[in-house]
């Protein structure tokens, strides 16, 4: 496992909405997941974290809105 290239969730995540135009791809993901439909409004706040190599994560708060135009953060 050693020579393996694995992509961290967090990290796909986070790369992905660094274009508004993937917002699209992620609202479908939660829709599959949540069984709701949403929609992105916006990035509320991103960070990273890497101390060492094995040591990193990757946070993004997002608001969305449901079809029912409740609001989740």
């Amino acid at each position: 496992m050693e020579n393996d290239f694995l992509v961290r969730f967090d990290f796909a995540i986070k790369t992905l909405l660094r274009n508004k135009a993937n917002f699209a791809i992620l609202e479908g993901f939660i829709e599959v997941f949540l069984g709701k439909k949403c929609k992105i409004q916006e990035i509320l706040e991103s960070e990273s974290n890497q101390l060492d190599s094995e040591d990193k994560f990757n946070r993004v708060d997002i608001k969305a809105k449901d079809d029912k135009g409740e609001i989740y953060t």
